[in-house]
């Protein structure tokens, strides 16, 4: 067993010992190339070695002439060799040459790890797989009591590439705001369990987050409500405060590049048609009443949504798209599309318009109409388009994403089977911001991202998966690390590991190694002893889902 979360896909001890020395020499084959920063690196792993290790360490990136003379006769130098050759890495995978149809699909990510005597060689194909490397080498030495001395260690070669090519998490801001701080936090500690997709929900009826020039009322008015509900989603009680929030373009991207150094991608979402009040309490103009309302206090469905009749609509989120395509590198743009109630669109006259003009049946037919119009326009701008799996009633384009969370997998299985992609994300899996008794962390490492009815030649349509941490009652940083650890760690092997590679009693040996990391960020966590509660604790999880999650010591 090697101490490594997510589980590597080979792993081999070799015979020579490896020697942690204090002064480490860092090259890299590409460093002209800004998408591969040496300082970065070397900032990275002295951190890393530093307030995690406790070693004193001097990280180098010029050599002398004699440099290789001196790591020979010196063990208190070591080397770090950083290599972006694929046609290297394919010839160390043709050892493995099973597994070579996944290295294809993945070899962006992939790489090769050997550490022997005073030698740490990396090859990769890109900026990611060197910086996976990195990941699984600092996880090898953290599994060492080092105290801060220099040690002699077991050498060992790794190959590696991941199952999945989409390992998410969803962060919900727009129920409660968390700040940069935190999700900085929580992208470190994506990036060391090799989760390279940050889907960031900046907008809801509870709270518009995200600052757009165009329209400062989303800001001014969309960011802020007056009370907010606790208890429960079925609970009258609120906390009594305001609640507000949101992020200046200079801090997204600020966000956007910690997370791209950190081999992320940050995928935004605006949640539309629905999902939407809080615009609406800025722009009244763009529901289908045109009525003043307010931000919502309370959670759950909203009858108030865009209303897809009127022009403006379109205008506005197009120039609300504009901004945030300048902000986000990210080729996808998730717009939502989960539970939009039809009661306004078929008592408003334009939507009504609208579905006799389109030739439409329905309302359900108008919302893809809707789906469809935003997914071309963001086409034009060379951008894909993201959704819940609810934009399946009807029919869409078969170039959006589908996002499966629940109900009608059916709909989500036929758009893949006519070639659209899918990331799937169970709510009975993958939602961390569930209770432990409603979702153990056992139930979420064996959550398999392919559904057993697809046929073998859509596996690859399934693009990956991704655990959900939805804000609703995740008021502050003790619930949001208590839902989400030690479970992410669980979800990282169902997003990276073969499905044949996974072991659950083997992860548990190595979460030790995980739970040491967060202490050295003196990050909570839930006791182990409560993470998979008995079988007959789960008879009451109808009624948990209701209720908001136990947490102990929670300042809420």
């Amino acid at each position: 067993m090697i101490n490594i979360i997510p589980e590597p896909l080979y792993f081999e001890r070799l015979e020579n010992p490896f020697s942690l020395g204090k002064t480490i020499y860092l090259s890299f084959s590409n460093d002209s190339d800004t998408q591969h920063p040496l300082k970065f690196f070397a900032g990275y792993i002295q951190d890393f070695f530093t307030n995690f290790l406790y070693i004193e360490c001097e990280i180098k990136t010029e050599y002398s002439e004699n440099r290789e003379i001196e790591i020979i006769e010196n063990t208190e130098i070591i080397e770090i060799k950083m290599v972006l050759n694929e046609e290297q890495l394919r010839t160390k995978f043709e050892k493995i040459h099973p597994l070579l149809d996944q290295f294809s699909r993945s070899s962006d990510e992939a790489y090769y790890l050997s550490m022997s005597r005073s030698t740490i060689e990396i090859i990769g194909k890109s900026y990611k797989g060197i910086f996976y490397a990195i990941q699984s080498l600092l996880w090898y030495i953290n599994s060492y009591d080092l105290n801060g001395e220099t040690l002699t260690m077991d050498s060992f070669k790794i190959f590696d590439v991941p199952r999945f090519q989409w390992r998410g998490l969803l962060l919900d801001e727009a129920r409660h705001f968390q700040g940069a701080e935190a999700v900085k936090q929580i992208l470190d500690i994506m990036a060391f369990l090799k989760l390279n997709t940050f889907h960031w929900h900046l907008t809801d009826d509870q709270g518009w987050r995200l600052e757009i020039k165009k329209y400062p009322k989303l800001i001014e008015i969309g960011s802020k409500r007056d009370n907010t509900q606790k208890g429960g989603y079925l609970s009258r009680k609120t906390t009594g405060k305001p609640h507000q929030g949101h992020y200046t373009q200079a801090q997204i991207k600020d966000i956007i590049e910690y997370a791209r150094k950190r081999a992320i991608t940050v995928v935004p979402e605006i949640d539309i048609p629905g999902h939407c009040m809080s615009a609406l309490a800025a722009y009244p103009e763009l529901s289908c009443t045109g009525k003043n309302v307010s931000v919502p206090t309370r959670f759950g469905i909203k009858k108030d949504v865009f209303c897809p009749g009127k022009e403006e609509v379109f205008e506005f989120l197009e120039n609300v798209l504009d901004e945030i395509i300048d902000l986000f590198p990210s080729e996808i743009i998730h717009i939502g599309g989960d539970e939009v109630p039809k009661t306004r669109w078929k008592n408003c006259e334009a939507c009504q318009k609208r579905i006799t003009e389109e030739g439409l049946k329905n309302e359900k037919e108008l919302q893809a109409y809707f789906t469809n119009r935003i997914h071309q326009y963001l086409k034009s701008k060379d951008k894909k388009t993201m959704g819940w799996n609810e934009i399946t009633e009807a029919d869409i384009d078969k170039g959006i994403i589908v996002q499966f969370w629940m109900k009608r997998l059916e709909n989500t299985l036929k758009h893949i089977r006519k070639g659209g992609e899918a990331v799937m994300s169970r709510f009975s899996r993958v939602y961390l911001n569930k209770d432990y008794v409603v979702i153990p962390q056992k139930r979420c490492y064996f959550y398999d991202p392919i559904p057993k009815e697809l046929e073998k030649e859509f596996h690859s349509n399934i693009l990956g998966t991704e655990a959900c941490l939805w804000g609703e009652f995740i008021r502050n940083a003790n619930r949001r690390n208590y839902m989400l650890f030690p479970r992410l760690a669980a979800f990282s092997e169902t997003a990276w590991t073969l499905k044949g590679n996974k072991n659950y009693s083997r992860y548990q040996k190595k979460l030790d190694n995980f739970l040491k990391y967060l202490k050295g960020k003196n990050i909570p966590y839930a006791d182990l002893s409560k993470v998979d509660p008995c079988v007959l604790k789960r008879i009451f999880v109808p009624i948990l889902l209701l209720k908001e999650p136990k947490v102990p010591i929670d300042k809420a």
